[in-house]
C-alpha cells in the first residue's frame, strides 16, 4: 500500500513539472531606446525610433494624425521597411514635395506600435510635434481668438496689423454676421519672398496664402507696404471666417461668393478693379455669375475684372437685402446645399436670376452718359495696366490658390 502511494506522488510531480513555464521561455518587453524627430521645414520631417527585444524585432509602423479640420478622423499608418534583427534604429521621412506642404505652427501626433517575433507588441505614447519654420526667431501677440506671429517690426507695427484684423472682421460682422468661430494663427513674414521660403514649389507672385483648414494664413508685411498690407490681411483672414461659416462635407460655396466676401473684406473696391468692372459694362462683356462660381481664370486681365464681379455681386445682396440675409445665405451653404437651391432658398432667385438682376444693378451705375469724360480716361489708364499687369496679381488675389 505503502509503495502505491509513493508511485501516485511520483507520477503527479512529474505532471507538475511537465506543467510549470520554464522561466528562460518568457518573452523579454520590448525597450525603446531612442525616439527623435528632426524638422526641415518646409519641405520634410524625419521620425526615428530605436527599439531592442531578446527576439528579433520582425514588424515597425508609424501612426500619424494631422491636427486639421476634418469631418472624419485620419489616421496614417506607415509600415516600415528594414531587416529584422534584435535591435533596430529606423527612420521614416514625411516627403512634402509629395504629400503637400503644411503651413508653419501644424500640429502632428504621432506614436509607434513594434512587434518581435514571439508575438509581443508594443505601442508608445503619444508624442506630439508642432512644424515650426525654425528660420526665424518669432515673437507672438493673442488677442480674443487671433493669433499673430512676427519676427520683424516693432510694437507700432505689429498693433497696426491686429488692428487691421480686428477692424475687418468686426465691420464683415456687422455687414454679413460672419464671424470667426474657432482660434486662427496670422505668420507675418519680412517679405514676400521670405513668406514663399515657407511654402513648396511656390508662385512668383504670391503674396498670401490661407490654409483654410489649418485656420492659418502667412503673408508677407513690412513698414514699407503696410497699407497694402492691412487690405491683404482683411483678405485672407476673411477666407478663414468664410471657411469656418460654410465648411461641410457636401459641397463648397461658389468661388465669386468666397472671394467676392475677401474683396469686401478689404473695404471700398480699388481703383484698378472698379476701371475693368466699369470696361467689362461698357463693352457688354460681364461674366455670368455662372461661370464666376468656378474658379476663375489664370488670365490676369479676365481675372482682375472677375474679382471686381465678384465685390459688386455681395455688394449687391448686402445694399439690397441685408445683412440677415447674407449670413442666412451662409448658414445654408453650411448644410450643403447647391448654388442655386441656397440661392432660392434665402432670395427666391437662382444664379440665373441673380445674374439679372445684379446686370441690371452695375449697368444702371455705368450709364455711358453719366460716365463723362472717366470712361475714354478708364479706356486708357486699362491699356498701361494691362501692360504693366499682364502675367503678375499679387497673391491675395489668387485665393483660389489658398491651400486647404
Amino acid at each position: 500500500m505503502i509503495k502505491r502511494i509513493a508511485v501516485a506522488v511520483a507520477s503527479v510531480a512529474i505532471m507538475l513539472l511537465a506543467n510549470t513555464p520554464v522561466a528562460a521561455a518568457i518573452p523579454k518587453d520590448i525597450d525603446i531606446f531612442g525616439e527623435s524627430t528632426q524638422i526641415y521645414f518646409p519641405y520634410s520631417i524625419q521620425f526615428n525610433i530605436g527599439a531592442g527585444s531578446d527576439t528579433d524585432i520582425t514588424d515597425i509602423r508609424l501612426h500619424y494624425q494631422v491636427e486639421r479640420e476634418s469631418f472624419a478622423g485620419v489616421t496614417s499608418e506607415i509600415d516600415i521597411d528594414f531587416t529584422p534583427a534584435e535591435e533596430i534604429t529606423v527612420s521614416w521621412t514625411m516627403d512634402m514635395t509629395r504629400s503637400g506642404g503644411l503651413p508653419p505652427g501644424t500640429v502632428i501626433d504621432y506614436w509607434w506600435v513594434i512587434e518581435n517575433e514571439n508575438g509581443s507588441s508594443l505601442k508608445t505614447e503619444a508624442y506630439q510635434l508642432q512644424f515650426n519654420d525654425g528660420r526665424y526667431d518669432w515673437q507672438s501677440l493673442n488677442e480674443g481668438k487671433m493669433a499673430l506671429y512676427w519676427y520683424s517690426g516693432n510694437e507700432t507695427f505689429i498693433n497696426q496689423i491686429m488692428q487691421a484684423a480686428k477692424e475687418a472682421i468686426t465691420r464683415v460682422t456687422e455687414d454679413t454676421g460672419a464671424y470667426l468661430e474657432k482660434p486662427v494663427n496670422l505668420y507675418i513674414y519680412a517679405s514676400s519672398s521670405d513668406m514663399r521660403g515657407a511654402m513648396i514649389f511656390p508662385q512668383e507672385w504670391a503674396g498670401g496664402v490661407a490654409y483654410t483648414t489649418y485656420s492659418t494664413m502667412i503673408i508677407g508685411i513690412n513698414e514699407g507696404n503696410i497699407e497694402w498690407g492691412k487690405r491683404a490681411i482683411a483678405h485672407e483672414l476673411m477666407h478663414l471666417v468664410t471657411h469656418q461659416m460654410t465648411a461641410n462635407p457636401y459641397n463648397t460655396i461658389p468661388t465669386w461668393l468666397n472671394e467676392g466676401l475677401s474683396m469686401y473684406a478689404e473695404g471700398e473696391m480699388e481703383a484698378t478693379f472698379a476701371l475693368y468692372l466699369e470696361q467689362a459694362v461698357l463693352q457688354d462683356k460681364l461674366i455670368s455669375v455662372k461661370s464666376l462660381s468656378s474658379p476663375f481664370s489664370a488670365d490676369s486681365r479676365i481675372s482682375y475684372q472677375s474679382y471686381a464681379q465678384s465685390l459688386s455681386l455681395v455688394e449687391y445682396l448686402i445694399s439690397s437685402y441685408g445683412q440677415d440675409k447674407m449670413f442666412e445665405l451662409l448658414n445654408t451653404f453650411r448644410q450643403g446645399s447647391s448654388y442655386d437651391n441656397a440661392l432660392l432658398q434665402v432670395y427666391g432667385f437662382d444664379m440665373g436670376g441673380l445674374n439679372d438682376l445684379w446686370k441690371e444693378y452695375i449697368i444702371q451705375q455705368y450709364q455711358p452718359e453719366t460716365a463723362g469724360v472717366s470712361s475714354p480716361v478708364a479706356l486708357g489708364v486699362i491699356a498701361v495696366i494691362a501692360l504693366l499687369l499682364a502675367g503678375f496679381i499679387t497673391g491675395k488675389r489668387l485665393c483660389r490658390g489658398c491651400a486647404g
